[in-house]
């Protein structure tokens, strides 16, 4: 059955625009060195003898924005899809729990992200070869920008998906999400215990490694709450 629910949640989203914003992501933050690179590459060439490394710092100045973004964008997309059609008690009419049609929501939105992740990887690679940054490519700090910024968004990600599933308003995650994007930005001057902060990687230990883990707990435990309130409620 829950293999059900995830193809029906897919094809829900099949003509949406979803998948466009799914991609989108990952080339516009890419787009954004192109430009970078395609005004004053010399310049860039010499701030650093890293080439590859000051490159991946450059992505990343953009990535965490962009997720954070991504997340309020998606998940009040697929909030409002059921919205539109009023079909929340057709869903839950269904002979499965209403745990099980929250997780295959939650679901769909890691697919998503991590499929955004997978091109932001790819995209960066490609150009970073284009840009002849050298032999030795940094692999260990692809992946580590490219999937990390992702594995410590999900609390983000489980409080938009909460928040946006429970209201009748759609102006209260989005206002949600809009705050959560400016603290984003905001990032290097918050304390290291809000979400918002995490995407970017940053903390007083310089570990990157914490902000996933930390990242991956909450989102659990946020999740696991989320789901707990959507089952107890009336369904809208």
């Amino acid at each position: 059955m829950m293999g059900q629910l995830l193809a029906a949640e897919f094809m829900k989203i099949k003509r949406k625009g979803i998948w466009f914003l799914t991609f989108l992501g990952p080339i516009g933050v890419v787009a954004m060195q192109m430009v970078n690179y395609g005004v004053r590459k010399d310049y860039l060439f010499g701030q650093n003898e890293d080439r590859w490394g000051y490159y991946l710092d450059n992505i990343h100045s953009f990535t965490p924005l962009a997720i954070v973004l991504g997340i309020v964008i998606l998940t009040s997309f697929m909030s409002s899809i059921e919205n539109e059609t009023n079909a929340w008690k057709q869903l839950i009419a269904l002979p499965v729990s209403k745990m099980s049609v929250y997780l295959s929501k939650f679901t769909v939105l890691l697919v998503l992200l991590l499929t955004s992740s997978v091109l932001l990887m790819l995209f960066t690679l490609a150009f970073g070869l284009s840009l002849d940054l050298g032999r030795e490519i940094p692999y260990a700090g692809l992946l580590r920008y490219s999937f990390y910024p992702f594995l410590a968004a999900l609390p983000v990600l489980a409080l938009q998906l909460w928040v946006a599933t429970v209201s009748v308003n759609q102006g209260v995650p989005i206002t949600l999400g809009i705050l959560g994007v400016i603290l984003t930005y905001a990032g290097f001057t918050l304390p290291d215990w809000l979400i918002w902060k995490w995407p970017l990687l940053l903390n007083e230990w310089n570990e990157p490694l914490i902000n996933v883990l930390l990242g991956v707990g909450a989102g659990l435990l946020l999740y696991a709450a989320g789901m707990l309130d959507f089952a107890r409620r009336d369904v809208k």
